[in-house]
This record gives structure tokens, C-alpha cells and sequence, in this order.
């Protein structure tokens, strides 16, 4: 499990504050832990650590040494900036459910004959601290046009620990014929012929 370290934070000192000093602001919060409790993080640190972790990643947070087994619940950005502004992390309790979320990937999409379609980008569920997947793959490179793939013919779907809490009618990735502006301008006209 991947980890990151912070630090409690004083909160008399403003987020806004701590953010010029180079740091990423969060909070951890759980059925175990009274409120909550504030942190930060360096930010070099915590960007570099956010390439290999989402939304809905399972994580070990380590604060002033003491480790937390945690769910990354929340990431707030400021796009005008495009930087973190704050993470917001659950402590993970063996035996109690979390809601959580699966980022969805799609793979070889570039093997694809037409123009693909994402509907959603990620997938909501519940599930014991065991069961947590941060990831959904979906190989795409078969697909042909007309083609959709739905939550309920995803493995998530099948998997007996997860309780999803998507619709598993609603699609996920469709493929569509091409339309005539994006096609060669011979085959546009031969289209229009036809």
C-alpha cells in the first residue's frame, strides 16, 4: 500500500496561507476519530503521489508517525492554477462498509474504428476495507461500431464484495460510426452519396 506523510495542522494558521508555503491541506475524518483531524502535506510530495493514487484509493496515511489506513474520499483543485487545494481522506474501520468510487480506464483505445464514447468516468459502490478497488480497466480494443458496454458487464458487477451503487444498465463506453466532417473528404462524399 502506497503511503504518504503529513502533519496535524494549527488551524489558527489559514489554508490559504499554508498553501503559499507550498503545502496541500486535508482532513481525516472516521467513525473511530471525534470531528476530524486537520493536516498538510507537502505539495511536490503529494502531486507526485496523486499520479499513481485517485479518488477512491486506498492509501496509508502517515501523520506525526502515526499511521492511518484511509480512503482518499475527496480531491478539491483549483483549475484556474491547476493545483491540489485539498484532500479529504477516510479512515478505514475492518468490518464497516465505505462508499467509495472506481476511476474508469479505458485501454487501446487507439485500436479503435470509430469515435468512442465515454459516458462515465467513474463507478459508485460499497464495500468492506478488503474489497476497495480504485480502478476499473475496460480493453475497449475489440469494440466495433454500435458497440456499448454497460456497469452490469463489467467484472465490478459480478464480484459478490462489491455493492454497486451505479445503475448497472447505465452505459459506460459506446462506439459510434464516424461522422462525415471527420472523414477523409473522399470518403465524406461517397457517405453523402449513399
Amino acid at each position: 500500500m502506497n503511503t504518504l506523510k503529513a502533519e496535524k495542522r494549527d488551524l489558527s494558521v489559514k489554508a490559504k496561507k499554508l498553501r503559499r508555503e507550498g503545502f496541500v491541506t486535508g482532513n481525516i475524518f472516521g467513525k473511530e476519530i471525534e470531528g476530524s483531524i486537520p493536516v498538510k502535506m507537502p505539495k511536490l510530495e503529494t502531486e507526485k503521489f496523486l499520479k499513481s493514487n485517485n479518488k477512491g484509493s486506498r492509501v496509508n496515511l502517515s501523520v506525526d508517525g502515526k499511521d492511518y489506513d484511509v480512503l482518499i474520499k475527496d480531491i478539491s483543485y483549483n483549475a484556474m492554477k491547476a493545483e491540489i487545494n485539498e484532500i479529504d481522506f477516510q479512515a478505514l474501520v475492518s468490518g464497516e462498509k465505505v462508499h467509495s468510487v472506481a476511476e474508469v480506464v479505458l485501454i487501446n483505445h487507439d485500436k479503435v474504428q470509430g469515435v468512442l464514447q465515454q459516458h462515465l468516468e467513474e463507478i459508485a459502490y460499497e464495500a468492506l476495507p478488503s474489497a476497495l478497488i480504485d480502478k476499473v480497466e475496460i480493453d475497449v480494443g475489440d469494440m466495433k461500431v454500435g458497440d456499448s458496454i454497460k456497469v452490469g458487464d463489467l467484472p465490478i458487477a459480478s464480484n459478490k464484495d462489491i455493492h454497486l451503487k451505479t445503475d448497472t444498465e447505465e452505459i459506460v463506453v459506446s462506439l459510434n460510426a464516424p461522422h462525415a466532417a471527420d472523414l477523409p473528404e473522399e470518403e465524406a462524399a461517397e457517405a453523402e452519396e449513399k
